[in-house]
């Protein structure tokens, strides 16, 4: 009886509100067809679903390398430095720096899951009501205001030592190095481990950004129950 109610009463409210914010203002705390707890948890799959998909692809070898999606390529003044390893016979030179470049970001993305864990732990009704009405990318806009510092902080060093470790530092270094003794050549000195940081970054929340478009405009896409549920209120 009380779900029938419950019934009644979303039906009218759908047909009153005209919008899909007064909809989602008007859910109840709990239980029901659809609470504002639902909504939340709701929100924290789609977002979970995003991680778990996606962001773990990035880890493995050749998680970046071989994405066109995310892969990294050379700074600006390092296309230059490329640009003339190339001319001068060390190709090969060239493609393992940029390979060793994605191996850094792979090694990083590993440090992403706790806390993305706990970002989406800490989702709140109002948090969650406001991706649901947000854009398309609302959710990975939430996550990265909650995360960006803490992820810069943690990816930095482990780039900064995966760089050492495998002698990308080093690679560099002498590949600019060689590059600056070209003749009429300006000198370039990029920070590599901030660059790469910053593009390991943009590459985590553009999977999760693809995946939340996915989830919100393919119905398909939502892989539970309660997804299904709570991006039909986005539907109507």
């Amino acid at each position: 009886m009380k779900k029938i109610t419950y019934i009644l009463v979303a039906m009218i409210t759908l047909s009153s509100c005209g919008s899909l914010q007064e909809i989602v203002n008007n859910l109840p705390q709990g239980g029901g067809a659809l609470s504002q707890m639902d909504i939340g948890n709701g929100l924290r799959q789609a977002l979970d679903q995003g991680i778990d998909k996606e962001v773990t692809k990035l880890m493995g070898a050749d998680g970046f390398y071989k994405n066109d999606l995310v892969k990294i390529l050379l700074p600006e003044e390092l296309q230059k430095v490329d640009s003339g390893l190339r001319r001068i016979g060390l190709s090969s030179v060239a493609d393992e720096g940029l390979k060793l470049l994605n191996r850094a970001a792979e090694d990083a993305t590993q440090e992403a899951l706790p806390i993305f864990v706990e970002a989406v732990k800490d989702i709140t009704f109002n948090d969650a009501k406001n991706i649901l009405l947000g854009d398309q990318r609302a959710a990975t806009s939430y996550l990265e205001n909650k995360t960006q510092q803490a992820l810069y902080d943690k990816f930095s060093p482990v780039i900064q030592n995966s760089l050492g470790k495998v002698g990308a530092t080093d690679l560099w270094s002498t590949a600019i190095t060689r590059y600056n003794s070209i003749p009429f050549t300006n000198e370039v000195n990029p920070d590599l481990t901030d660059y790469v940081t910053q593009k390991a970054l943009e590459g985590v929340f553009k999977v999760i950004s693809q995946e939340e478009i996915e989830i919100r405009s393919k119905v398909s896409s939502r892989g539970t129950d309660l997804l299904k549920r709570v991006f039909a209120l986005q539907d109507k």
